[in-house]
């Protein structure tokens, strides 16, 4: 069992299961438990680790492809900082191309152009921003449940550079290099182009168009042999698509198509119209014998047997004698000759500007192509190439921003310069971050390759968790430019404390209501009632006991007094009108049978 499962990386990735081996790192499914998602984890192999150099060019690579942000790349989420070298990367339900093929067996060619479309429109975006993947295959390109591709292991293959001896460990992977990477030449773009061919002809034949025993006999065969076409294996392929096929895995590199963009241009017209001319054939992309190579031996049998006496033709048999006199002025010529040729040398040895054998690269930055084609260390000499685009906020739209060679290297041969042009200062939209993680947000941002000045604020929030944000500068939607600053306004969580409930009995309703305000409490229900302790308009009861502790904002209700019960006085005619007393002298009298008695 490996020994790092159940490990947690950072106090935050738990690596669950081993999902790849590699020859560089080892691939853990693992638990991001701050986000609550699953991920994959990179982790670089221990002996490469204790080098300090690869461990530093791991982690810049890595860094860099992390900026990476297509549809058809694995998405880098994290990258280590800590003694454990590692990339965190999005977890991909789905196989390998290679794992795909050997399911499938033969492939249609529509599939195939449909694969190897998203292939190119991820080396396009990574292209671009120069970043070379040098290990296209199919077992580094993922194919998702609903059929999308993604490129992965770029922040691996980046480094595969670093060695240039040819190990068996390369065996799964020499089968798709290009020729310049066989022979440990500089690579560029074109050579990621060259294995994307490769990829798209194993998924057109079913089979490799180079196969040997050992890595260093396939490699050889890159070098030196043409694969056989597409239409002889599988007659089936268009024409137009194996064309493009073929170019792409032109063993000169100056044939095969100069950028992503140029392939994935072909293929759109091919998708459009499979009947399309492409206006170039397969003889054409091959490269011919140089006039040094090795010729063919004549066969024994031509040989004549009669070797004694040398063959003539009829017309040296029969040809007259030369006269003296010509043979005399022929050898004073030859002298003449002879003498001129010598004395150039002895003047040309005194020569202050011989022929160079080298030419010193110019530095063509801030150069328009027209500009860079007249000028006079270019005109003649060198050829100017444009193998793409990008912004760029120090050149204007139209100048050269990248230029391969570099300026002042010397050159003697292949004497083509390769140029990046600018498309001016890039503008994007600031996107909405409100309620994200602050990393999430950052690695976002710098996804969006703008070069943003990103700069951290933090402040209290009782709505906004924990190192999330809580506000952008410029808020989102708004319009961004390259080299901007963005201000990040970051939680620090709630900063409130537990407010102890003051006593308010016998105090007046208005007092309260201002107490509460300044408490940063709430007052609620309301409700009124007689007392004769407590007077009118003050507490008499409150719903929370004075010194419970409770959080800002709490509700609290109370009853107020109107004061004493005040008895009403009696209305006229009413019931409880008083009797009046009898007159104490009256004039007359009623006995009980209610006769009147007359007094005496």
């Amino acid at each position: 069992m490996d020994n790092m499962i159940g490990k947690m990386l950072d106090n935050r990735y738990e690596l669950l299961e081993v999902i790849g081996n590699g020859g560089m790192a080892m691939v853990y499914k693992a638990k991001c438990h701050r986000l609550n998602r699953l991920v994959a984890v990179k982790i670089l192999k221990s002996d490469l680790a204790e080098d300090a150099d690869f461990r530093r060019r791991f982690r810049d690579e890595s860094q860099a492809v992390a900026m990476l942000s297509h549809p058809n790349i694995v998405s880098v989420y994290d990258v280590s900082r800590g003694e454990i070298e590692y990339i965190v990367m999005e977890l991909i339900d789905g196989i390998t191309l290679k794992q795909y093929m050997e399911r499938r067996g033969q492939l249609n060619w529509r599939e195939a152009l449909h694969f190897i479309t998203q292939i190119m429109k991820g080396l396009s975006h990574a292209h671009s921003r120069g970043i070379i993947h040098r290990d296209i295959k199919p077992q580094n390109i993922m194919v998702l449940r609903d059929g999308s591709v993604k490129v992965a292991d770029f922040g691996i293959a980046c480094l595969s550079n670093s060695a240039q001896t040819m190990t068996q460990q390369a065996l799964g992977s020499v089968h798709y290099i290009s020729p310049e990477q066989a022979k440990g030449e500089r690579t560029d773009a074109r050579s990621d182009i060259y294995s994307a061919g490769v990829v798209l002809y194993e998924m057109l034949c079913n089979r490799l168009p180079f196969e040997g025993d050992s890595a260093v006999s396939v490699a050889i065969q890159h070098l030196s042999s043409v694969a056989l076409s597409p239409r002889e294996i599988n007659p089936e392929v268009p024409k137009a698509l194996e064309l493009i096929c073929m170019k792409a895995m032109a063993n000169d590199i100056e044939k095969r198509y100069p950028s992503a963009e140029a392939m994935l241009a072909d293929l759109e017209e091919f998708r459009k119209n499979p009947d399309t001319d492409l206006h170039f054939t397969i003889k054409s992309l091959q490269t011919p014998p140089s006039e040094d190579a090795t010729q063919p031996l004549p066969n024994v049998q031509d040989v004549s047997a009669h070797r004694t006496e040398p063959v003539r033709k009829k017309d040296e048999r029969e040809r007259p004698a030369i006269p003296k006199w010509m043979v005399y002025t022929g050898i004073v010529l030859a002298g003449l000759a002879v003498i001129i040729a010598l004395f150039q040398m002895i003047l040309s040895s005194f020569s202050n500007d011989p022929q160079p054998t080298e030419f010193e690269v110019p530095s063509l930055l801030g150069m328009t192509i027209e500009e860079a084609r007249a000028d006079a260390r270019v005109d003649g000499i060198f050829t100017i190439e444009m193998i793409g685009q990008r912004a760029d906020s120090e050149f204007a739209a139209g100048e050269i921003v990248e230029q391969s060679p570099n300026a002042k290297s010397m050159v003697k041969a292949n004497r083509v310069i390769s140029v990046f042009i600018s498309t001016g200062v890039k503008t994007d939209v600031m996107p909405m971050l409100t309620g994200q993680e602050y990393r999430t947000g950052v690695i976002q941002l710098k996804n969006m390759d703008m070069d943003l000045n990103i700069q951290r604020t933090e402040q209290f929030s009782d709505s906004v968790a924990s190192g999330c944000i809580i506000e952008t500068i410029p808020a989102s939607g708004g319009t961004l430019k390259a080299g901007d600053d963005v201000v990040l306004v970051v939680s620090k969580g709630s900063d409130t404390k537990p407010i102890p409930v003051p006593t308010f009995t016998n105090i007046d309703i208005e007092t309260v209501r201002q107490q509460l305000s300044d408490l940063n409490l709430t007052i609620g229900q309301v409700t009124h009632a007689n007392s004769e302790t407590v007077p009118k308009d003050c507490i008499i009861q409150q719903s929370l006991a004075p010194k419970t502790e409770v959080a800002p904002g709490t509700v609290i209700d109370f009853i107020v007094s109107d004061g004493p019960i005040v008895p009403e006085p009696p209305q006229p005619g009413s019931d409880t009108e008083p009797v009046q007393p009898p007159d104490e002298t009256p004039d007359d009298s009623v006995d009980e049978g209610g006769e009147t008695e007359e007094q005496p």
